[in-house]
């Protein structure tokens, strides 16, 4: 019920602001398409095509209907199917986002359990200064200094565009480095409950060596927490995509909304906006509905008594 309402307000919410930018989106697009000031007559006839002199609650309840088939419409400016252009530019995305959520794990577990196992030493200070750098850096700007340092001083990875492994690595590890600081911190602080429970003291006891005790017993307990929070994070990953898309000019959904967003063609914004707010909403309901299978004591609505 709660993700329904969700994706209600993120409709309402991504149909009504766009209507409050400055400016006529049929002017601007005849003007951009004729590269001259269009008559008043077309401006009119554009309209009435796309259905732009209706009222705007009349539109919208026409896009929300059409949405729920699956039509998300046709784009102003080239006159495609905002679906195929969906379509064309997800899968740059989707890439991105499974490249940098892989190389946060890889950093991110690594790094929490080591800083768990030795708290309170210098190991620990480093990973938790490193964990708060990562949080604390824009993803604009580490991509911008990836750019400068690993591309035109070093020539080690092209600056833009897309193509073979070479053109994801730094984009991949720009996107994936905030998110390794969030889920650093967060296995730590879930490997640091478990190494403080009694139960490894019966471990301990049964004569096991410590790296089993820590890494069999307390690392295998401290994951499903971890697990939520991880699949959580794929959500914010698809979404921060967009940034990172724009700063190494990557063909996907980010790069799309942009040059729609200036182009003011309302039914791509509207569509590459709806479809990721409804991934990052599936994602969450998928995360709540998997509950049940990694912990059996939990429950949907409480816990199981």
């Amino acid at each position: 019920m709660s993700a329904a309402v969700v994706l209600v307000g993120v409709s309402v919410l991504t149909f009504g602001l766009i209507y409050l930018t400055p400016g006529d989106p049929a002017e601007t697009i005849l003007s951009q398409q004729t590269d001259q000031q269009p008559s008043q007559e077309a401006i009119e006839a554009f309209r009435a095509e796309h259905g732009l002199n209706e009222p705007i609650p009349h539109q919208y309840v026409n896009w929300v209907g059409d949405a729920l088939q699956a039509d998300l419409g046709q784009s102003y400016y080239s006159d495609r199917s905002v679906n195929g252009m969906i379509v064309q530019h997800a899968p740059a995305t989707v890439e991105l986002a499974i490249a940098a959520m892989a190389i946060a794990l890889l950093i991110a577990i690594p790094t929490g359990v080591l800083s768990a196992v030795h708290r309170g030493g210098r190991l620990d200070v480093v990973c938790q200064f490193g964990a708060l750098v990562g949080v604390s850096m824009p993803n604009f700007w580490l991509g911008y200094l990836l750019i400068i340092g690993f591309s035109l001083h070093l020539g080690l990875f092209p600056v833009s565009g897309s193509g073979g492994l070479a053109h994801l690595v730094l984009p991949a590890v720009t996107l994936g480095t905030g998110v390794a600081a969030i889920i650093a911190r967060l296995v730590r602080t879930s490997m640091l409950a478990e190494l403080d429970r009694e139960y490894l003291d019966v471990t301990r006891a049964k004569g096991l060596s410590e790296r089993i005790v820590v890494y069999k017993h307390a690392f295998r307990n401290a994951l499903l927490p971890v697990i939520t929070v991880v699949a959580l994070q794929f959500g914010f990953v698809l979404n921060g995509a967009v940034v990172v898309e724009i700063v190494f000019q990557r063909p996907g959904l980010g790069t799309l909304l942009v040059d729609s967003i200036f182009a003011r063609d309302y039914p791509v914004v509207q569509g590459v906006v709806l479809v990721t707010a409804v991934s990052f909403v599936l994602t969450n309901l998928l995360v709540d509905l998997s509950y049940r299978y990694l912990d059996p004591r939990i429950r949907l609505g409480g816990v199981g008594t």
